[in-house]
């Protein structure tokens, strides 16, 4: 994005104190670093890394605030936590009132698309069977007639039954599984899984979504294949389910760094988050959000999946 048309948005923000995430400077303090030029100013402002709430985080302000700690000491200038969900750090990134996001893949693409930031590192999980990609799956109730299988024939098997998708937003839980509808001809696009299901609804979460399955209220559900656990459903409920059929390559969740932020400065920065991997350190990292490791990926070649699927279901970024 032009930098003026971002330090215009940013003074216009600062101004009408629109400020949807986080506790940023003083409004005369972003005004004057900015009209001055002043290096030194600018230097001293803090570098602000959006941390979003996820299903199963829990005092993710005190594990964040430790992870700026350490960002800190490592780039020597101050680091701040702020928090929002995904919908408020892509805004904040495009208004220059944060200069760091851990996003999911779509909110990444429209990162893009209206901040010009990119994504440099991605989580990987030991639940994720790609590393830093995973699994979108179909699950059904382990005694259901449905047979598990890799082919069109497998969810063909679907059709005029009851599914819950997790939300209309979720990748893994809509976005891809609509996707592989299209891909095998079963429905044309987002708009027309009622023509194939019996009934379609929404559960709102990887959680109620496995619920409904588990309670006999849809016969099967989309979701992400690390759901399958605590702290999703119990080692009880998840014995009691199986895979029908599932799809490989979503990205991983990972860190986006807005274009305004200097090549040297996010060089740095990248080479301390990736200390987080590091024994002494990994603590610090597996407490946000059950990540085991980071590591550095190509922003285009990352997303790629998640914009084929998207295109595929008729849907934008």
């Amino acid at each position: 994005m032009n930098q003026r048309t971002k330090f215009s948005i940013g003074i216009t923000a600062s101004i009408l104190g629109c400020l949807a995430v986080g506790n940023y400077r003083p409004i005369s303090q972003s005004i004057s670093s900015i009209v001055s030029g002043s290096p030194a100013i600018a230097q001293a402002q803090p570098l602000k890394i959006i941390f979003p709430t996820r299903s199963g985080t829990t005092d993710l302000e005190k594990k964040a605030k430790a992870v700026t700690n350490f960002l800190s000491k490592e780039l020597q200038q101050p680091v701040e936590a702020v928090f929002g969900d995904d919908t408020a750090a892509v805004e904040a990134l495009r208004a220059n009132r944060a200069d760091v996001a851990f996003l999911s893949s779509r909110p990444a693409l429209k990162a893009e698309q209206l901040a010009n930031a990119r994504l440099y590192l991605a989580e990987v999980r030991s639940t994720y069977s790609g590393g830093h990609t995973y699994k979108s799956i179909f699950v059904v109730p382990k005694n259901s007639p449905f047979k598990s299988g890799t082919d069109e024939a497998t969810l063909n098997q679907l059709k005029g039954k009851k599914i819950v998708f997790t939300s209309p937003t979720s990748g893994s839980g809509f976005i891809f599984p609509v996707a592989e509808l299209v891909e095998h001809k079963l429905v044309t696009d987002r708009d027309r899984l009622n023509g194939f299901f019996g009934q379609v609804t929404y559960g709102g979460g990887y959680e109620k979504a496995l619920q409904a399955v588990l309670r006999g209220q849809a016969d099967v559900a989309a979701v992400s294949e690390y759901t399958l656990g605590s702290p999703y459903i119990t080692p009880a409920e998840a014995s009691t389910l199986r895979v029908l059929y599932s799809i490989s390559g979503v990205p991983a969740h990972g860190v986006a760094i807005d274009d305004d932020v200097p090549v040297g400065t996010r060089k740095q920065l990248i080479a301390a988050m990736l200390k987080l991997n590091q024994p002494a350190n990994n603590q610090l990292l597996k407490s946000l959000y059950n990540s085991t490791e980071l590591v550095e990926v190509n922003h285009d070649k990352h997303l790629k999946p998640i914009r084929d699927a998207l295109q595929r279901a008729g849907m934008k970024p």
